[in-house]
């Protein structure tokens, strides 16, 4: 058994993270995720109200009594979002773990910290988590620029940017960004982070409510088979590449484009009903990152958590202890 900063303190079995995947984290794939050992989150907006956020976090306790947590990406919307009330809905629930992204979390830590609520911010570059840390959250989960999402505007890969916020952060770090084996848990333990953050490589899982084309997909797609968008419109994101994606990198190069020229092909709504729900590969956007290289197959939670730690024990016991002269 791997034991970590990471693990001590958020009494988590295995030094392996889920974060939050909008439509994806909801009840069945992190009670799953919990039951394996590692640590899940909700993705809280992934619900329509912070009654039915109540409700799914009461879905998980139905399926687990481990631990688990809930995400709260705070970003600007064209409708109010009441992130106030969807923080004391994870309050209410008794959670005590949760993850924040998107904007400064400063707003809602006293009520977290109240509440003896751990808050991991993710963060995409060294100085955005220096700033978290000042304000108090308890862990760092940091974004290399292979992840899915928004890996922010500064392309720094996981290998360099892992190793700088280690030597400059006191609290733990958890790595994001082209993870999905034991190779890659090491790897980002001996960078100096506490553990590891993987979103594709549970996607590709038996109890990811998607349809089962998406997860196909990804075992089918190599590490080329992602696209980097809205570049032009300073809001870079990586997902997987398919006829929609190339489009929206043909439309957003023309003279004097702007997000209105793509917004209808970028629409959340269309790739969660044409993609995850669906099954049409070309349907809408979809997130994966450049893991999917590393995927080899569709797997239970269970038998990724195991399988994860379980070639990183040997890695370190094995390879590594046997180079020493």
């Amino acid at each position: 058994m791997l034991k970590t900063r990471f693990t001590e303190q958020f009494g988590i079995e295995h030094p392996v993270v889920c974060g939050g995947m909008t439509a994806i984290g909801t009840a069945e794939l992190i009670a799953a995720v919990a039951e394996a050992g590692a640590l899940g989150f909700l993705t809280a907006l992934t619900q329509p109200t912070p009654e039915a956020l109540l409700a799914e976090i009461g879905r998980v306790r139905e399926r687990t009594d481990k631990p688990f947590g809930v995400n709260l990406t705070i970003l600007p919307t064209r409708n109010p979002v009441p992130y106030d009330e969807y923080r004391d809905a994870i309050v209410a629930g008794g959670v005590k773990i949760v993850e924040t992204a998107g904007a400064n979390p400063e707003p809602h830590l006293p009520t977290f910290k109240a509440n003896g609520v751990k808050v991991v911010h993710k963060a995409v570059a060294v100085r955005h988590a220096l700033k978290a840390e000042r304000l108090g959250v308890d862990a760092i989960s940091i974004d290399g620029f292979e992840c899915a999402g928004h890996p922010g505007e500064d392309d720094v890969p996981g290998l360099v940017l892992i190793n700088a916020a280690a030597r400059r952060l006191s609290i733990p770090i958890i790595a994001s960004g082209g993870i999905a084996d034991g190779a890659g848990l090491v790897a980002a333990l001996a960078l100096g982070a506490d553990a590891v953050n993987m979103g594709t490589r549970f996607v590709a899982t038996t109890e990811a409510p998607i349809h089962e084309n998406v997860k196909r997909q990804i075992v089918a797609n190599d590490e080329r088979a992602t696209q980097v968008i809205f570049r032009e419109f300073r809001n870079t994101a990586r997902v997987a590449r398919n006829a929609v994606s190339e489009e929206i990198v043909e439309l957003s190069r023309r003279p004097g484009a702007t997000f209105a020229d793509v917004a209808h092909l970028a629409s959340g709504e269309r790739g969660r009903r044409e993609v995850l729900g669906a099954g049409d590969m070309d349907g809408g956007l979809w997130w994966a990152g450049q893991a999917q290289g590393l995927i080899d197959e569709v797997l239970s939670c269970k038998e990724v958590v195991e399988g994860i730690v379980g070639d990183a024990e040997r890695i370190i016991a094995g390879r590594l202890a046997g180079m020493r002269g």
